[in-house]
């Protein structure tokens, strides 16, 4: 008498939790037994899918056939082929092993005698099918969500900062975590101000008890999805482009692009570590005048026992520079204390900036103008190409590269020429924060004085937008936050002209010496200090 082991396999996990399609296969098979006289040693059931064997309960039962050498096993029964394996390679291959363990697989409804070398052809065929069968459907779901990406919608698992929702009339859709979401939100806002290195960033997070992984941190950041938009990756001849998503944006695109910018190196902002020494505030933010090398921090012990510090640069690369700590921070105490406005003149700068706003950004469209040279510019290489193309003179792949970074700088001024222009609706909001930054200039040396490490390090990023240059008596920095440096030569222009705070602010407009042209940063800067004031 044979005897054999039922294999009993479903491959959805509805079948599996409800019973039916494997109860049925067992009953037919225990009939079909019975009536050929067969004995039963006993029953594996499964619930997974067969495109491969890596399958929980058939791995189990093969490492027991091979302990035991096929003993007491005659057969592998089972209803049909599509129930064995999926994938005609894999089947082939454990067909093989089975055979040298003396073990025989067979299907209960597509018997087969595989001595019979015409059988293999009908075995190929039954084990094609199912295979076939798998990928189509496995290309139309591909399908499916390549079409529905195209209409905006995210696909699979939310990522971090939303969660995946069902509407009531069964269609799904992501939402914003409520505390996910702010989350992502200071993640890019931090980066875009460039105060932190995005990793530092990371860091601080995990500290707090939010676990990202770096390489999944950097994945989320360089996912257009939190600025409203879905990849469409590139398939079949189809470049990789955007669409508009159907979901709620956490950040602008600016911002992104701006994040994206950062990341790849094309602008380097300030990025300091997170925590500092105490007694060292100002590592990171220093450069060597004379060997234009950053500076760092150490302590020497003196011979009584006390610690005195240091701010030099490292041995092996600088000049030998060395300067006191207690001198550097005076300095930069003097440093903080010119941009302090004067007492009680809030509304005074308030209206002076808004006057130098409007006349350099406000009546002027050079700027504008030359976004949309650019963008001319940029058409004219795309077309050029083109031509290029065309008449064989460049290959197919080199155009693709040339459409996809002109692609992306068109998207980038088209971006810019969006957002220079500020709406009369926000002029409310844009005086509140004069007020606000105005406030927060005038705590600043109060602010730096009374902070911890973390928030002198916090002021100095939002005020210096580069290292300072420091050869020992004087600092120089070639960029400043705007705002910040708007308000210092207003202060500057005050003090010099006795008269100055007799003036009409019309007049004082005219009369403030503001060497650089406002960029479209400033409202941003404004912003920084705006944030500020607490």
């Amino acid at each position: 008498m044979k005897k054999a082991i039922l294999y009993v396999r479903v491959s959805t996990d509805e079948q599996a939790d409800k019973g039916y399609s494997q109860r049925d296969q067992d009953e037919r098979l225990r009939r079909y037994c019975e009536i050929n006289n067969i004995e039963i040693i006993r029953t594996v059931f499964e619930d997974h899918s067969a495109k491969t064997f890596n399958r929980p309960e058939w791995k189990k039962l093969l490492t027991d056939l091979k302990r035991h050498r096929g003993k007491n096993t005659d057969v592998i029964l089972f209803t049909k082929w599509d129930r064995f394996s999926r994938n005609a390679g894999d089947a082939y291959q454990m067909i093989a092993i089975l055979k040298n363990l003396d073990i025989e697989a067979q299907a209960m409804e597509q018997p087969l005698d595989l001595e019979i070398p015409e059988n293999k052809i009908m075995l190929a065929f039954y084990l094609a099918a199912p295979e076939v069968e798998n990928d189509r459907r496995a290309l139309n779901v591909k399908s499916g969500m390549r079409r529905a990406k195209k209409e905006g919608r995210c696909m699979g698992t939310a990522p971090f900062g939303y969660d995946n929702k069902t509407r009531e009339d069964g269609s799904k859709y992501i939402a914003i975590n409520p505390t996910e979401g702010p989350t992502m939100q200071y993640i890019f806002k931090s980066i875009h101000e460039g105060i932190f290195a995005p990793d530092q960033i990371r860091k601080k997070l995990n500290d707090e008890g939010i676990k990202i992984s770096r390489a999944n941190f950097y994945r989320q950041v360089r996912n257009p999805l939190y600025c409203g938009k879905i990849k469409i990756k590139a398939y079949k001849g189809e470049d990789e482009y955007l669409v508009d998503g159907q979901h709620e944006p956490l950040i602008s695109e600016e911002m992104f692009y701006k994040v994206q910018d950062i990341l790849t190196g094309r602008e380097r902002p300030i990025q300091v570590a997170v925590k500092g020494n105490k007694a060292l505030p100002l590592q990171g933010f220093l450069q060597c005048r004379m060997c234009n090398r950053g500076l760092t921090g150490s302590s020497s012990k003196s011979c009584t026992g006390n610690y005195y510090y240091y701010y030099h640069a490292q041995t092996q690369f600088g000049c030998g520079c060395r300067y006191r700590a207690d001198m550097v921070h005076d300095g930069i105490e003097k440093l903080l204390k010119k941009f302090v406005p004067l007492p009680g003149m809030e509304e005074l700068y308030k209206q002076v900036i808004a006057d130098i706003y409007k006349m350099q950004r406000g009546n002027s469209s050079d700027e504008r103008q030359g976004i949309s040279a650019q963008i001319v510019k940029v058409q004219q290489k795309l077309t050029n190409a083109r031509n290029l193309l065309v008449e064989d003179q460049i290959e197919a792949a080199d155009f693709k590269i040339i459409k996809r970074e002109c692609e992306d700088q068109l998207k980038r001024f088209e971006l810019a020429l969006t957002n220079l222009t500020i709406p009369k609706s926000n002029s409310m909001s844009i005086d509140r924060m004069l007020l606000t930054a105005i406030k927060a200039l005038s705590r600043l040396k109060r602010m730096y004085l009374d902070g911890d490490v973390q928030t002198k390090r916090a002021l100095l990023g939002c005020i210096f937008r580069e290292k300072l240059l420091f050869d020992g008596k004087k600092y120089r920095t070639t960029r400043l936050n705007e705002a910040a440096a708007l308000i210092f030569h207003i202060t500057k222009n005050l003090r010099e002209n006795e008269n100055g705070k007799d003036a009409p602010p019309a007049q004082l407009s005219r009369e403030v010496v503001y060497p650089d042209q406002m960029s479209n940063s400033f409202i941003e800067d404004l912003k920084k200090l705006a944030s500020l004031f607490k």
